[in-house]
């Protein structure tokens, strides 16, 4: 059913129907009204036969996730930034252990300096950790994802965040399709754990491993992200034939066909990047967009299928890793190895900043004329920047760069502190 509804909100409706057995909720902007909406349902009676935790950290709601998960109950729970860090050693054992929680990460920029808007360096810090890592592109994409998520989770025993993008998705009204309680139940069966800790039939769980057996253990759970790659195709095959849309897979193109530039991004900036290559497509370009939804585990080879055609790859990300560069890019070109293909990128939105079409166009221009740098910041104020290190050179005690920016610009922000 069509309704005009929050993104956190149509997310919250969605888990409730998954029939979740345990969630532990701590507050963080901007996961919070998924959280709040999930215990007014459980108060309310809507949910039942689901206890919901109030846990006093986030380490603590991965940690009471992993033992409600452990004992074969169906664990839902959500964070985002400082709080995915903060539950980051957790975070790993629960995709050690192989228990398929699943996670909403509200993607949020991580300190310092202190910033809530959005972008995507809190679930890039985790993205070696194990966890299945699916990106939406809409409200309408985060719902289903969620879906997807407890079916491929449990089907692997492997853990699943979905990462929607905070305030710019979390906080947005949308309309959003969404399912009755007999589709979900005929797509996602009643949760049947591959272990589990039993009084009755007991066994050990999280023991330590020697290099004896360490390695054997890490390739194990390397092969059963690669199991991810097989399933999410059947999967959403199964999604179509109950929902009847598409939830989003691995990878999809737009207008990629006969593309010489093709734009790669995860996450809602898809949305505008579509609309730049639209209007671009309209003035005669000949240029496209791949949407990356699995980054991990990342399609390899459907990466390649998709732009070894393509003169040229533009990746647009909201992350950046210091010191090297891109993230996403870094996967790409391992993606291309060998088709001598120049892949760009484009970082852009960083701590929420708009990523705006006329912005898009020069860059995406730029590119198709090969005049980019390898490395570019999608508006940056370079006055800002060639003063902070022009006043870093000539004075050794310079201030903290955050506060001296701020000065720089007349910020508010900086004159309160």
């Amino acid at each position: 059913m069509l309704e005009q509804i929050e993104g956190s909100r149509a997310v919250a409706e969605v888990i409730a129907l998954c029939r979740p057995e345990v969630v532990c909720a701590y507050p963080i902007t901007p996961q919070t009204h998924i959280v709040e909406a999930i215990g007014e349902m459980v108060k309310s009676g809507k949910l039942m036969n689901c206890e919901f935790i109030n846990v006093e950290s986030e380490f603590a709601a991965m940690s009471v996730s992993i033992g409600a998960s452990a004992t074969g109950a169906r664990s839902y729970t959500a964070t985002a930034s400082q709080g995915l860090l903060f539950m980051s050693e957790a975070v790993y054992n629960a995709a050690g252990l192989g228990l398929p929680i699943v996670m909403t990460v509200a993607n949020r920029s991580i300190g310092a300096p202190i910033n809530i808007w959005n972008d995507h360096s809190d679930a890039m810090s985790q993205r070696d950790s194990g966890w299945i890592q699916l990106f939406a592109e809409s409200n309408q994409n985060a719902a289903d994802l969620h879906i997807l998520a407890f079916r491929l989770a449990e089907e692997l025993s492997l853990p699943a965040m979905v990462c929607m993008d905070g305030f710019i998705l979390t906080h947005a009204y949308e309309q959003v399709d969404l399912p009755t309680q007999s589709q979900i139940d005929s797509y996602l069966p009643p949760y049947a754990p591959r272990q589990v800790l039993d009084p009755q039939d007991p066994v050990s769980i999280g023991a330590m491993v020697g290099p004896e057996a360490f390695m054997e253990v890490r390739y194990l759970a390397h092969a059963r992200q690669l199991r991810v790659l097989e399933l999410i195709p059947q999967l959403v095959d199964d999604f179509k034939q109950v929902f009847g849309r598409d939830p989003g897979g691995l990878l999809h193109t737009y207008r990629a066909e006969d593309a010489e530039t093709i734009i790669v991004a995860m996450g809602s900036a898809l949305g505008t990047i579509k609309d730049t290559v639209d209007e671009m497509r309209h003035e005669g370009h000949k240029i496209g967009v791949l949407g990356i939804t699995s980054f991990r585990p990342f399609p390899l080879n459907l990466v390649r299928d998709a732009l070894h055609q393509t003169r040229r790859v533009v990746v647009v990300e909201k992350s950046f890793a210091l010191g090297i560069g891109g993230i996403l890019s870094t996967d790409v070109q391992m993606s291309l190895a060998g088709l001598n293909l120049p892949v760009y990128t484009v970082v852009a939105g960083l701590g929420g900043r708009a990523i705006l079409r006329k912005s898009l166009h020069q860059w995406f221009r730029k590119a198709e004329q090969d005049e980019l740098e390898p490395l570019t910041f999608l508006d940056l104020n370079w006055a800002v920047v060639n003063q902070q290190l022009m006043r870093e050179e000539k004075v050794r005690r310079s201030g903290p760069a955050a506060e001296n920016v701020l000065r720089h610009i007349g910020s508010v922000a900086s004159k309160i502190a």
